[in-house]
């Protein structure tokens, strides 16, 4: 590292050190709780689907999920003259726990690339956004992607996170797997079930989804790029006529299946379809768990940051949302893949 870095690093560490409260940010510390929500409203600016859904505070490591939604209706009427009006309580009344895992987010920087950045002034930022835009990025992979949470991670093995904590995906399966169809086939081909996705997107939403739910204008239809570009593509290439054309641009413009704004979402498997408001979902961080350290490791060359945090991954309301798993569609040889 060269000498000039050197002096903005240690500005760095002390510009940390400060704004927790601590003397030295190359000790492990504690992050204060209002540095933590700062970071936690920056990480939510880095993709624009995490800024949809909740992201907040839980102060005990486990206990009953927050219910941030309504389980269904609470219009009634009473005769008061024979028996006393009852209220009900309007969330989610499934019984489910959650479970904050600790979750380690460290990273390194070279002093190669350190020695880069340092010519720019906004260095302090280029440190401090490095990391906070890829815990975004994990976090939307572990979300649709987490099956288990190993006591030994194996990137390797799960390039998608599947090992580092259960996500929203795996909590549908396991603790609603009625509203969770697998292997559906889709396509004008014979003996699939449905012929379009968007006729498959429409019966879900009317045979999963409880029906306080179905009218929710905050419904949307959650997917990846692949199923999006096999719907429209195809139309856009049989169309010739210039109006048709513009036509249909404004329609890709304002995507939907089944009538439902949808969006494409980063790191969502490519042939399945989640059908829910993104307000349904959520992630809770335990207050105060987080943790730092930053080491300059010379045996390495390089800055080392090591961060933690206990999260777990929420469906509010099971009943709010519905899933189709690993969708069939025609594999252009007479079967399905």
């Amino acid at each position: 590292m060269k000498n000039e870095t050197r002096v903005l690093f240690e500005q760095y560490t002390s510009q940390i050190a400060q704004i927790n409260g601590v003397p030295d940010a190359t000790k492990q510390f504690a992050v204060d709780p209002t540095v933590e929500q700062k970071l936690e409203q920056r990480i939510q600016e880095q993709a624009d689907f995490l800024g949809e859904i909740n992201i907040v505070p839980v102060d005990e490591i486990t206990g009953k999920k927050l219910g941030l939604g309504t389980s269904g209706p609470i219009a009634s009427r009473t005769d008061t003259a024979v028996e006393d009006r009852v209220p009900r309580d309007i969330s989610d009344l499934t019984e489910d726990d959650y479970l904050c895992m600790k979750t380690d987010f460290d990273s390194f920087v070279t002093y190669l690339k350190i020695d880069l950045w340092a010519k720019f002034p906004e260095f302090q930022n280029m440190m401090r956004d490095n990391v906070i835009k890829q815990i975004a990025r994990d976090r939307m992979m572990i979300g649709f992607n987490g099956t288990s949470s190993a006591a030994k991670t194996n990137l390797g093995a799960n390039p998608l996170l599947q090992d580092v904590n259960i996500g929203w995906l795996q909590h549908m399966r396991t603790k609603s797997a009625a509203r969770v169809l697998t292997g559906i086939k889709v396509g004008d081909q014979a003996g699939s079930d449905y012929k379009n996705i968007d006729a498959a997107v429409f019966d879900l939403i009317g045979e999963a989804i409880d029906p306080w739910h179905r009218e929710s204008t905050g419904l949307q239809v959650i997917t990846g790029r692949d199923l999006l570009q096999d719907k429209y593509l195809s139309l856009v290439d049989s169309t010739s006529v210039p109006t048709e054309r513009k036509a249909l641009e404004s329609l890709i413009a304002n995507k939907n299946i089944g009538g439902r704004k949808t969006k494409a979402v980063p790191f969502f498997p490519s042939k399945s379809i989640m059908v829910t408001d993104p307000t349904n979902l959520s992630i809770y961080y335990q207050s105060g768990s987080r943790r730092r350290t930053i080491e300059d490791n010379a045996k390495r060359d390089r800055i080392e940051d090591y961060q933690s945090v206990n999260e777990a991954y929420v469906v509010e309301e099971l009943g709010a949302c519905a899933v189709f798993d690993g969708i069939l569609t025609p594999d252009g040889a007479g079967g399905w893949a």
